[in-house]
């Protein structure tokens, strides 16, 4: 409940974050509302809601009075209504006959009880559940998922993640390696994967740009509801590249299978292997990880498709991004209101911006690892480049290195070199209590 209710507030969030903005006048506020009411909009579910103004206005109404919290559906009180005694008729009903529908049962309970006593068919269902007294499916076999592929390479690709080995850190430190993973449903090929010394979105963007540079454009990426995964930035270049990006339903991992099964052999074959190796180092793991994929993975024969996933891949070309759509489509995007005096900030640097623009919400576009270049849009409009007033950050704040590297040693000891220095000093001096006196001559 506790997940369902995280995600329900996740995807109301991602609707109304532009209409809840209070730099917004009311105007401007009733645009946005309009173009969300006016389309469809994919459910974590993966249903298509078309959702009415009312329930716009109500949930940026909720946010904007109690935040996040408040965009989370009400959790029900839990007492029931139906008597326990009745509730436990059910179940022993289920019990007594397992091919029993919910709504089999809730008749004969009407039949015995009353129709006014009895519980409903879907209160009888949610009750069976939540005990997991399941119905038995005729033939005794349970309801199965058909095996589903891509008709073509770089129709469905999937993206996970896997905690890995640990490994030695720019820091001197040992911590876990994560490896991104990018599959392509096809033809079971791993388009990119890397380890990384962290399990972020920008960490995921590094490898997914490399594998749109490598294989080509995607037409759908089907991930999971990790926070890597549940980014704006990603819903971003999906958008950009026209690349329809898909999250599974919480609960419900199936179309996950073949990047789980991925990282069974890539555990079985590969990080088998690396164990009992010291000092193993990030750089040197992906680098090893890359020659196997090449020279063993994409060259073996799969169990399922009986072809190697290299060959299989090559049967058709992929569609290409330009240089210039991949830098668009992995620039971030922040949304700040220009000044009086013309001027946005942006973590602690300060932009000179267009004249025209002052008074308005403007999208600033950036790569998070140079903050010296802005580019400045409104209603889809460029305005050029904002002109550096003030920089105090060159990289965004979540794009900074996790350690910085330890310093090269010099080898000097200063204070063993002023000891040193100290002691010849002193040897140096002359002791006047060693000296021998001298008889002062007589006087003639």
């Amino acid at each position: 409940m506790h997940n369902w209710r995280e995600t329900e507030a996740l995807f109301r969030y991602g609707l109304i974050r532009e209409a809840a903005d209070e730099q917004l006048s009311c105007r401007q506020r009733g645009v946005v509302v309009r173009e969300l009411v006016g389309g469809l909009h994919e459910h974590p579910s993966g249903e298509l809601k078309l959702l009415s103004r009312s329930t716009i206005d109500r949930w940026v109404r909720a946010y904007r009075a109690g935040g996040f919290e408040a965009l989370k559906p009400v959790q029900r009180a839990g007492v029931p209504r139906t008597p326990a005694g009745l509730l436990s008729e059910a179940v022993a009903l289920r019990r007594e006959t397992p091919a029993r529908t919910g709504a089999q049962i809730a008749r004969i309970l009407a039949r015995v009880h009353g129709v006014e006593a009895a519980p409903s068919a879907r209160t009888v269902e949610r009750h069976l559940a939540r005990l997991g007294v399941a119905r038995a499916v005729a033939g005794g076999a349970p309801p199965a998922f058909g095996r589903f592929e891509a008709q073509a390479p770089n129709e469905l690709w999937i993206s996970d993640a896997l905690h890995g080995p640990l490994v030695l850190g720019a820091s001197g430190r040992q911590a876990k390696a994560i490896c991104f993973a990018i599959l392509d449903d096809h033809s079971r090929l791993i388009v990119a994967a890397r380890f990384q010394p962290v399990e972020t979105t920008l960490r995921l963007e590094g490898v997914l740009r490399a594998a749109l540079e490598a294989r080509g454009v995607p037409e759908r990426l089907y991930v999971d509801n990790g926070a890597p995964f549940a980014s704006g930035h990603l819903a971003r270049v999906c958008a950009v590249l026209g690349i329809r990006l898909i999250h599974s339903a919480p609960g419900r991992p199936q179309g996950r299978g073949k990047i789980e099964r991925f990282f069974r052999t890539l555990r079985s074959q590969f990080l088998v292997e690396i164990q009992g190796r010291e000092h193993l180092e990030l750089a040197e793991l992906n680098r090893l990880l890359i020659a196997w994929l090449e020279q063993v993975y994409h060259r073996a024969a799969h169990s399922e498709t009986n072809e190697a996933p290299i060959e299989r891949f090559a049967a058709s070309a992929p569609r290409r991004a330009t240089a210039a759509e991949l830098r668009e489509a992995f620039l971030w995007s922040e949304r700040r209101t220009v000044s009086k005096t013309a001027t946005v900030s942006l973590h602690g640097n300060s932009y000179e911006v267009d004249d025209a623009l002052v008074g308005r919400t403007v999208e600033l576009l950036f790569d998070p690892f140079s903050l010296d270049r802005i580019e400045v849009r409104h209603q889809g409009h460029s305005f050029g480049h904002a002109v550096a007033h003030k920089i105090t950050r060159h990289v965004h704040p979540r794009a900074a290195p996790e350690a910085e590297p330890p310093p090269a040693a010099t080898g000097i000891d200063y204070l063993r070199l002023l000891a040193s220095d100290h002691e010849h000093a002193l040897r140096q001096q002359i002791a006047y209590r060693d000296i021998t006196p001298t008889t002062p001559k007589e006087k003639p």
